[in-house]
């Protein structure tokens, strides 16, 4: 039997394992759609309006502990990962690929973290987590170089819409960790957030595009989006969040580059070369080092020590 901090923390691996599975698809999937029928908007509107439905009686039932001040909260954790960081991702993806928006987002979330706690919380970094977003910054170079030797240089309006989304991501992550929410209270929030500031706007401009994707194309990506997305990933990382704190969750998001590139390859044809590959390597083993707890001596910050 397990004691209660070691069972929490095993509880918190796994919902964080899941969790990366399903985020590691998902830039897969939404590349998938973006070269087919589908447009950015479509994604949208598939990923917060099943979402949105699906999440509906979690916000019922809490509505006597849903005070103005939390529904607040979830308006703002709604504009930063709800429907702009979808949209600042999608169109990433459509002007990168796979591989490379698997690896910028995903890389540099626990970078802006560290920074954000140092600079607003003064969380003090120590020379491990120094090391190690040298190492992912390093392994990012490396990675756009060696992609612009073979494709030529990535789109500077992509890379930047990836880099601003890891930014967004970042401060969920560290808000979430200290709202109060429950991990589903927060997926339900988002979602409603986003389908209502989005849906009217979809359907009065006529962006769909629904009507010309195929049954299957739809299918696969209104479960993609619509539920393991919306609900089941947002659920699983805020657990893991809730369970692990937010520096040692981030080290889940280690796994997403080398999963993101690896699907990558028999879905989307693209194959990436020993370069990019050693260049993923490296970003994961920089966002690792990020993400190990620190000595006290290292992290500690007006007596106390830093997660």
């Amino acid at each position: 039997m397990l004691p209660p901090g070691r069972w929490r923390r095993v509880t918190g691996i796994a919902w964080a394992a899941l969790a990366v599975l399903i985020l590691s698809g998902w830039f897969v999937v939404t590349r998938f759609g973006m070269t087919r029928e589908l447009r950015i908007w479509d994604v949208a509107a598939l990923r917060f309006g099943i979402g949105a439905l699906l999440l509906a009686p979690i916000l019922v039932r809490s509505r006597a502990r849903l005070s103005p001040a939390v529904w607040g909260t979830g308006f703002v954790f709604a504009i930063l990962w709800g429907l702009p960081f979808v949209l600042l991702v999608a169109f990433g993806l459509s002007l990168t690929s796979a591989a490379l928006a698997g690896a910028i987002t995903p890389a540099l979330m626990p970078l802006f973290a560290g920074d954000f706690a140092w600079i607003f919380l003064g969380e003090v970094q120590g020379w491990r987590r120094c090391s190690g977003y040298a190492a992912i910054l390093a392994g990012l170079s490396v990675l756009m170089l060696a992609g612009a030797a073979t494709a030529g240089l990535p789109s500077v309006a992509g890379v930047a819409a990836l880099v601003v989304a890891a930014a967004m991501w970042a401060t969920y992550t560290l808000l979430f960790g200290r709202s109060g929410l429950t991990p589903i209270e927060a997926a339900a929030l988002i979602c409603f957030w986003s389908a209502v500031l989005f849906l009217p706007v979809y359907w009065l401009a006529g962006l769909g595009r629904l009507e010309q994707a195929a049954i299957s194309e739809l299918a696969l990506q209104a479960v993609y989006q619509g539920v393991l997305m919306s609900g089941v990933a947002i659920f699983t990382f805020n657990s893991s969040v809730a369970m692990l704190g937010p520096a040692a969750a981030t080290a889940i998001i280690a796994l997403l580059p080398a999963v993101a590139s690896l699907l990558g390859v028999p879905i989307l044809g693209e194959q990436p070369s020993l370069a990019e590959l050693a260049a993923t390597a490296i970003i994961v083993g920089g966002v690792l080092l990020v993400a190990r707890p620190q000595k006290p001596l290292e992290s500690t910050h007006e007596g106390r020590e830093v997660p």
